[in-house]
């Protein structure tokens, strides 16, 4: 039995609408809380979680250029060996 026909069948003992769409409230709750009562909207989800998935890796993106980007010298250490070191500020 679906929920549809439950609802149906039991809709002459007084129950109404399972979850808070059957609840009464007032437009003011409503007004506040509209993702309680307002139906998924599953193309606009989809875009929302491309958008942030890209902007996230695009981020990623730019954090490992700066990385790879900071520039190398050759350093000769107290016993002459040559080593190449990562340029550093002062304040790191």
């Amino acid at each position: 039995m679906s929920t549809e026909q439950w609802i149906k069948q039991e809709g002459n003992k007084g129950f109404r609408t399972p979850g808070l769409r059957g609840a009464q409230t007032t437009t003011l709750f409503r007004a506040v809380n509209p993702e309680l009562f307002i139906k998924p909207n599953k193309p606009v989800m989809v875009f929302g979680l491309v958008a942030i998935t890209l902007s996230v890796g695009y981020l990623g993106y730019l954090h490992a250029m700066k990385e790879n980007d900071q520039q190398l010298y050759e350093a000769i250490d107290s016993e002459g060996e040559r080593h190449m070191k990562r340029k550093t500020s002062k304040w790191d």
